[in-house]
């Protein structure tokens, strides 16, 4: 399904067009640069055709716009996946960058929760602050109505952790978003 999402702030302001059922094709540009590359791999590997425009106030630092692009990132994925009829609800992948392995686990279970385990020894990757991966996460996390489990195994390079964080992301989400079978599925009859 394709969406169209948009967040404006007097700090930020930030679009999302996004087609579940995709090729992983991608446009973006939120003016930090490490989150673009993030973002277009987390397109590629899910198979999500995603656009992201965001334009914040990057004169302050990073963290506005990384936490309102995880919102409506977010918001897109719930608006997305509807009424949930079909889909897989779950989805994990284990995946190794080089030397770091790196684990996500997703339930689209209309709650929003968030359990991150990774630690990284540097402040900064490239324009990202390294804090704010766990702030992206928790915001989309909280948005989409999905409990969200990060853990960083082992690394030795931020940069190949925190891409490992975000390709294990793509693929959980692609394969939560898949659909299986018809109804709902939760033996309570909603999510």
């Amino acid at each position: 399904m394709k969406v169209e999402v948009e967040r404006n702030t007097t700090e930020t302001q930030v679009e999302v067009k996004l087609d579940i059922n995709g090729t992983g094709e991608r446009r973006i540009d939120t003016g930090v640069g490490f989150l673009d590359h993030m973002l277009e791999l987390f397109a590629k590997q899910g198979l999500f055709d995603l656009e992201v425009k965001a334009t914040g106030d990057l004169r302050v630092d990073d963290h506005h716009t990384v936490e309102d692009v995880g919102i409506v990132l977010g918001q897109a994925f719930r608006k997305a996946i509807g009424d949930k009829i079909g889909i897989g609800r779950y989805g994990y992948f284990v995946l190794p960058m080089d030397e770091s392995l790196a684990m996500c686990a997703i339930d689209l279970c209309g709650r929003g929760s968030l359990v991150f385990n990774a630690e990284f020894e540097r402040e900064r990757v490239g324009d990202l602050s390294t804090e704010l991966v766990y702030d992206f996460f928790k915001a989309f996390a909280d948005n989409c109505g999905a409990s969200v489990h990060v853990k960083v195994f082992y690394g030795r390079n931020e940069h190949h952790k925190i891409e490992a964080i975000f390709k294990a992301f793509a693929k959980a989400m692609r394969m939560a978003c898949e659909i299986e079978g018809g109804g709902i599925p939760s033996t309570k009859g909603m999510l």
